[in-house]
């Protein structure tokens, strides 16, 4: 029977679990503390601490499918670092997902990248990243079952998007001269994975960017999200001048537009969201 574990019930796993939870599967998953063990338990889904290494590797034995939305740390791949050997020994296990992000690539001036473009992170969160994806293949091609890496662009939905950002005064008007995002809706980051689930590959390693069809400048997204909810649109802030921590900073750092041509071709994804656009006039309507 195919079933589910996840190492990080966060915001993106979580709507892909419950999917598939919905669907009948049978989802576990790892979380920090033991608050969130109930706020996320449900049907289907069974919440575990990450730090139970015994509820881990119990769940671990049974699964078929792992999705892995742990960040990495100063240490590396909690995972990996924590269960490694576990997942080795997992009997039944034959795929594994890795949420990445579109961070790898680094800065390319605004041009044009996809997956077969060269892995260029310099430092902090995005080298982790980058060196996390190669340890997940190293564990993936030594167990010899499938891996696909998905590289995210920037997440939102609903609860998490600019127009939650507008209206609690929280939104950082900033303009930096020619620098464009692409965005994903966390409903399409769900049914791509969902996707390549369904194709289950019987190995190798493949890599797809999740990203929107469009990539936009930040004040652009804003100003659409304001006019949606009737709010007036504040004055831009020179990216020089704005008064950013070092990982917001670091946000900007890299310019460039993502394809996404390879969900389409490969996994079939139609993008319910394919434009900001669309997904802030789907989350007006929601409230």
């Amino acid at each position: 029977m195919s079933n589910l574990f996840v190492f990080g019930l966060g915001y993106s796993a979580l709507a892909t679990a419950v999917h598939l939870a919905d669907g009948g599967w049978p989802v576990t998953g790892t979380v920090r503390s033991r608050d969130k063990l109930e706020q996320i338990a449900r049907d289907g889904i069974t919440p575990i601490l990450f730090s139970d290494a015994e509820a881990v590797a119990a769940g671990l034995q049974t699964t078929s499918h792992c999705l892995v939305s742990v960040p990495p740390d100063a240490e590396g791949d909690p995972a990996l670092l924590a269960y490694r050997d576990a997942l080795l020994e997992a009997p039944e296990l034959h795929w594994i997902g890795y949420l990445s992000t579109i961070g790898v690539y680094g800065d390319h001036g605004g041009k044009w990248v996809d997956e077969e473009t060269h892995v260029a992170a310099t430092g902090g969160r995005r080298s982790a990243r980058a060196e996390a994806e190669i340890e997940w293949t190293a564990l993936a091609k030594e167990k010899g079952i499938a891996l696909d890496i998905f590289r995210l662009a920037g997440i939102y939905g609903p609860g998490r998007s600019p127009i939650d950002r507008i209206r609690s005064g929280e939104a950082r008007w900033i303009h930096k001269a020619g620098q464009v995002f692409n965005r994903i809706h966390v409903e399409d980051i769900a049914q791509t994975v969902l996707a390549a689930i369904r194709r289950d590959r019987l190995g190798g390693v493949h890599i797809f960017n999740v990203t929107d069809d469009e990539p936009a400048p930040n004040p652009d997204v804003l100003a659409y999200a304001a006019d949606l909810i009737d709010v007036p649109k504040q004055p831009l802030i020179p990216y020089e001048e704005a008064d950013l921590s070092p990982m917001a900073r670091s946000f900007y750092e890299g310019n460039k537009r993502v394809h996404n041509a390879k969900i389409k071709r490969e996994l079939g994804v139609l993008l319910r969201y394919p434009t900001y656009r669309e997904g802030l006039r789907a989350l007006a309507r929601e409230g």
